[in-house]
């Protein structure tokens, strides 16, 4: 049957020229340099997936920049995720793993606006095939969404000095580069706009957007951008500092004549081993190439590409889960649980204290500067809080970080979302149409959503809450103030 298929595809392809998506009975056809896509559909949806943007980075191409594809004329199903990227708690994933997903409205006319989302995951776990982030919501309004895997751990991030010919070990931004260049190569043949890419993501993703704003080599390949949960004063390692870990890694892993010929599960081993000890080992560094500033630094100097940027985090971004790590948390605040039960009166307990100010010291508040210093370059920003409670939950947010994940994509049933009521459902579709809406036109206003105002002359935000969604001045102005004098020590 699929052969048939492949044959039906090919005489359209024929018939059209390539240039776009075109349905083929009830299959989308796409024609990019590197052969003829045959995708799904499902409803109004037509999806892509596992569409390799790189060759396999295994054996001599481990911890190399990625390389091209050959082109080909032969015709592939593109219907099912490729293996996500090598991480130690997924079984099924592997190395090769640099695909990326495409979902794109079926029978819908080009060129149509482009949203990138790269999800986070503290770039060491992590994939772009979780059900938690099918674009067919986006795509139902007229986006095409892609979603991208890219090396993780020790094989993302790796910096040793045996390794020093590869030119860098920011491999995993490596892999985003590339698969940028593809959408700005390919997406045209999906129906897509290369000159209308708006970038997204969470947490490490959005981390890694701010590096590319910050990056002169892609720069050019997106023209918006989205930064939800961004650490934005964490201070990333140098070069040093990231091969002294790389350093460790190898020690860990014991004697080895070839790095690029040991196996996976050996890799795997060696990674869990340094982690336990040093859980920020592996991740961007300072190279002086890819990335040779602080994102703070970077921003403070208008170094970063002058795009309009959403910016936000959400009122809780953590869940503290030991006496220590609450202890840890509360010492670092320099400041009494008297005065912190005054600067958080709802939050009378240690654990909820120490998530309180954790969240503002690392999100809230590098949040709010960051935003401040991109609005003053003069470009569109807008800033939002994100602090709605599904229904179900009774009020109680059992989790924090990535909690507007669910209802940015509109997933429900899969592992990770729960069911929305209707007043979620409500909540969810307006929260995407400001997203649609940015990566449409650089404004995420549209008709019958609350005005959402920019945060150009103001401290103004978008409070997302249960009892209201509204743009005004940030009610934790004064607390973030008292913490924007810490964060600059």
């Amino acid at each position: 049957m699929r052969s048939l298929f492949a044959l039906m595809a090919a005489f359209a392809w024929l018939c059209t020229g390539g240039v776009l998506a075109q349905p083929v009975g009830q299959f989308p056809f796409a024609l990019t340099r590197e052969g003829q896509m045959l995708g799904a559909v499902e409803g109004e949806v037509a999806s892509f997936k596992g569409l390799a943007y790189a060759a396999p980075p295994v054996g001599s191409l481990r911890w190399r920049s990625p390389q091209a594809l050959p082109e080909s004329s032969e015709m592939s199903t593109a219907y099912d995720y490729g293996a996500p990227c090598l991480q130690p708690s997924l079984p099924a994933a592997r190395e090769d793993c640099l695909t990326l997903n495409v979902f794109r409205p079926f029978g819908v006319d080009g060129p149509l606006p482009v949203m990138v989302f790269i999800h986070g995951g503290g770039f060491v776990t992590g994939t772009a095939n979780d059900p938690l982030f099918d674009g067919g919501r986006f795509a139902q309004a007229g986006v095409i969404v892609v979603t991208v895997n890219y090396r993780l751990g020790a094989l993302g991030w790796l910096a040793h000095p045996a390794l020093s010919e590869s030119g860098s070990g920011n491999f995993g931004l490596m892999d985003q580069i590339t698969a940028l260049r593809w959408v700005h190569d390919n997406i045209a043949a999906f129906g897509g706009d290369a000159n209308n890419v708006t970038l997204f993501g969470n947490g490490a993703g959005a981390t890694s957007i701010a590096l590319l704003m910050l990056c002169a080599q892609s720069r050019d390949l997106f023209q918006k951008a989205i930064l939800q949960s961004l650490p934005g004063r964490a201070r990333l390692p140098s070069w040093q500092e990231a091969e002294a870990a790389g350093r460790q890694f190898v020690t860990a892993l014991g004697k080895a004549a070839d790095l690029r010929a040991v196996e996976s599960a050996r890799l795997l081993a060696a990674e869990r081993k340094l982690l336990e000890t040093s859980p920020r080992s592996f991740g961007p560094a300072i190279d002086g190439s890819l990335v040779t500033e602080d994102i703070a630094a970077g921003f403070a100097s208008g170094h970063e590409t002058r795009i309009p940027l959403i910016i936000g985090s959400n009122d809780d971004e953590t869940r503290f889960d030991s006496e220590l790590q609450v202890k840890e948390a509360l010492s670092s605040s320099g400041e009494s649980i008297d005065e912190l039960r005054k600067l958080y009166p709802d939050a009378k307990q240690p654990p909820a204290l120490a998530a309180s100010f954790y969240t503002d010291k690392v999100f809230s508040e590098p949040v709010r500067m960051l935003a401040r210093l991109h609005a003053a370059t003069g470009a569109p920003t807008f800033r939002y809080r994100f602090a709605y409670v599904p229904e179900a939950r009774g009020g109680n947010a059992d989790e924090g970080h990535g909690r507007e994940l669910q209802f940015i994509f509109g997933a429900e049933g899969v592992p990770g979302a729960g069911i929305f009521s209707r007043r979620d459902r409500k909540v969810a579709s307006r929260i995407r149409a400001y997203w649609i809406n940015f990566a449409k036109n650089g404004d995420p206003n549209g008709a019958e959503l609350p005005h959402w105002d920019a945060a150009a002359d103001r401290d103004h935000l978008l409070l997302i809450a249960n009892d209201r969604i509204a743009s005004g001045d940030d009610p934790w102005g004064e607390r973030l103030d008292r913490l924007a004098g810490k964060n600059r020590k």
